[in-house]
């Protein structure tokens, strides 16, 4: 078996007789495999199990490594046009003053103009852990001011010691 994942090459193919297609799309039927050996061998290219559960295998005559070079290029080229999302944390404290709320909010906006999320963060300390919604109504008058460039991505979220909110930059931007 090669390197890549279950990928049965030449010898390595275990059948005793399989339905052998051609590099160009040509069809040899069913043979046997070391007659399908032969045939690759006398092209000078590879023996390679396609479709293993098939009745009789299917395999086909083919340059493996211009293939899996192929493969991996259509694979570099998928990931060069994924977008990477960047997520901006912004951490708050329940008894935040209204300048402190003026300067993360700003900072928000930036991000969400640039096309970045923005996760908010309320952490609760000692007795405000018994009062959740300080932290809640936090996050609610923070959105209020950035509602008009961003969308919350879900209502704010009491987890462990902080309440959460993601702010999306809007769609339409």
């Amino acid at each position: 078996m090669s390197k890549e994942k279950d990928v049965y090459l030449n010898e390595d193919i275990r059948a005793s007789e399989v339905r052998c297609i051609g590099d160009d799309g040509e069809v040899f039927g069913i043979i046997s495999r070391d007659e399908a050996l032969k045939i690759a061998s006398k092209l000078g290219l590879d023996l390679v199990l396609i479709a293993p559960d098939a009745k009789p295998p299917v395999c086909k005559v083919m340059d493996y490594g211009k293939f899996r070079y192929q493969q991996e290029k259509k694979q570099k080229e998928a990931k060069k046009k994924q977008k990477v999302i960047e997520v901006k944390e912004i951490k708050l404290s329940a008894k935040i003053a209204q300048n402190d709320i003026s300067y993360k909010v700003k900072h928000a906006r930036e991000f969400l103009q640039d096309g970045k999320h923005v996760k908010f963060r309320v952490f609760l300390r000692g007795r405000e852990m018994s009062s959740p919604e300080v932290g809640v109504e936090l996050l609610n008058k923070i959105y209020l001011s950035v509602s008009d460039i961003g969308d919350k991505d879900k209502e704010p979220a009491f987890e462990g010691r902080y309440v959460n909110m993601l702010v999306l930059p809007k769609r339409n931007q």
